[in-house]
């Protein structure tokens, strides 16, 4: 059976791939998605997910907006990166249908109580807000999701700070609830999806397979490369969020080991940092893990099948 996950995204270029790679791949079914403000306004990262499943086809599953700010905090986004849509780069068609009436909390709450227990697993790629406000708000999901594996952190250094990434320092508190709460949960951090690394060979290789989903991918990275170029120096951008999806589908993308994970709140320059307490043996009842390296060919034969899949 597939595993049953919640994709929980700011679309944002490396989210509509993580999107791409969940509906294209059988070892994994989207049962909800649900947005959150960060690389944009969450009108817009709703707008952009709504349009992702259109290009993807994608039908029969809820889609639902979820926070528009903070818990606490001033909102931020990453409009450098993603452009003034938040997926800046390829047209973006219109939806296909609507969106579920219900807010994002109240989604990932219903469809985790209504699943048998420990089947569903949480895939933010985003924020932390929806799932920080979910689990605060109906604490029993603690205890029914199979496991949240997120894209954020980073044990060695950050990319929105010299500590922080991105996803975690835009929302410190409700990373911080997430960290403490008593599920499995692995980070899948700037130390790994650094090296998920959108080069001419893997553009080339999506370019190859010639739908109209490889096509825009394409146009996604044209976009996505120059604003990381430009933004933050890299020669090749690096395509963080579906390194999350992708580890759910096959573990063995990603080298992790458990360690204690917490979130810094109160640093006067390290505000959002991950800190990951890499010291052996870890204490016993350790329920958080961090990723450590990936199998960056393995992860993109991932990427590129979902895409040919999709057709």
């Amino acid at each position: 059976m597939p595993t049953q996950i919640i994709l929980d995204c700011d679309p944002g270029h490396d989210d509509a791939v993580a999107m791409l790679l969940a509906h294209g791949n059988p070892l994994v079914e989207l049962v909800a998605v649900t947005t959150v403000f960060g690389n944009q306004t969450v009108e817009k990262t709703t707008r952009n997910a709504l349009a992702v499943a259109a290009v993807a086809g994608i039908t029969g599953v809820p889609f639902a907006r979820g926070a528009h700010r903070p818990l606490v905090r001033t909102i931020e986004t990453a409009e450098s990166i993603h452009g003034e849509s938040g997926l800046d780069g390829p047209h973006l068609p219109e939806p296909a249908f609507a969106l579920d009436p219900r807010h994002a909390v109240d989604l990932i709450i219903d469809t985790i109580l209504a699943a048998p227990p420990r089947t569903i697993t949480l895939v933010p790629t985003a924020a932390l807000t929806n799932i920080a406000l979910a689990v605060r708000k109906e604490p029993r999901i603690a205890g029914l999701v199979k496991e949240v594996v997120l894209m954020g952190g980073g044990y060695a250094g950050g990319n929105w700070s010299a500590t922080s990434e991105f996803n975690i320092v835009i929302d410190p508190e409700a990373a911080h609830i997430v960290f403490n709460e008593s599920w499995p949960l692995t980070m899948v951090g700037l130390d790994v999806t650094h090296h998920a690394l959108a080069t001419p060979e893997v553009v080339a290789g999506i370019a190859a397979i010639g739908t109209p989903v490889a096509r825009f991918v394409g146009e996604l990275m044209d976009f996505f490369a120059r604003s990381y170029r430009d933004a933050q120096g890299f020669e090749h951008p690096p395509v963080h969020d579906p390194v999350a999806v992708a580890y759910v589908i096959d573990p063995s993308v990603l080298t992790v080991r458990t360690a204690p994970l917490d979130v810094e709140l109160t640093g006067t320059i390290t505000l959002g940092m991950t800190v990951a307490d890499l010291r052996q043996p870890a204490p016993e009842g350790t329920t958080t893990r961090v990723a450590t390296r990936i199998d960056a060919p393995k992860f993109w034969s991932l990427v590129t099948e979902a895409i040919r899949a999709i057709g």
